[in-house]
């Protein structure tokens, strides 16, 4: 018995140490990353395609869907209701950090590059990056990958400039963007779009930090 809990307790102990030097390998790339990912993020944010070029309401709008605290978390948010157990933060992580991200143990090396993007980047440089590495669905010509690509694919100007409910309906498919189809009268689309809206009106909140899907909007 003495020999077995020895065992399991090493296993337990090997585990543990795999799983800190996983995470940390994904924090040292993302600071290693971070130099090139600055220079990327400024032209991105000099071509005015960042967070900022939304303006203040869309932006704002933005967030309150995807990651509320996305400005005051430092990658890693597990309470706020509405926001899943992925930010911002750790969604570009894992486009930026893997070659093919995968479930499950990825999650460890994706939080950790997070981190590091964190410690090296601003909110401003992130945001721009995230929007532009965000895979959007298909347009009418094939998939589309970025926020303002999509928006110029699809309603034929920026994010800012685009109708309010078409706005919306670009958020709305960010949480699945192979499951909506934009530009489409498409049912399960409208529905999500109308969560979304009755969200940003203050007519409902989501039921815990799991409700991505807002089913505490649903109509």
């Amino acid at each position: 018995m003495r020999k077995l809990f020895k065992f399991l307790a090493a296993s337990v102990l090997l585990l543990l140490v795999g799983t800190t030097v996983y995470g940390a390998s994904g924090y040292l790339d993302a600071i290693s990353d971070s130099k090139e990912l600055e220079a990327r993020a400024d032209r991105l944010i000099a071509a005015d395609l960042g967070g900022a070029s939304l303006g203040n309401e869309r932006y704002r709008q933005l967030l309150t869907v995807q990651d509320p605290a996305f400005e005051a978390h430092g990658g890693i948010d597990m309470s706020t209701p509405g926001a899943g157990v992925t930010t911002i933060t750790q969604s570009l992580a894992k486009r930026l950090g893997f070659e093919d991200f995968t479930p499950g143990i990825g999650k460890i090396r994706q939080t950790g590059y997070a981190l590091g993007l964190e410690r090296e980047l601003t909110k401003a440089q992130i945001m721009a990056l995230w929007l532009d590495t965000l895979e959007m669905g298909r347009g009418p010509d094939g998939w589309v990958t970025g926020f303002h690509q999509m928006s110029e694919t699809v309603y034929g100007s920026t994010p800012d400039a685009i109708e309010a409910d078409e706005y919306l309906t670009l958020l709305a498919v960010l949480i699945a963007p192979g499951r909506y189809k934009l530009g489409t009268d498409d049912n399960a689309l409208r529905e999500r779009t109308d969560r979304i809206r009755r969200l940003l009106a203050g007519e409902c909140t989501p039921n815990g930090n799991s409700d991505v899907w807002l089913e505490g909007c649903s109509s």
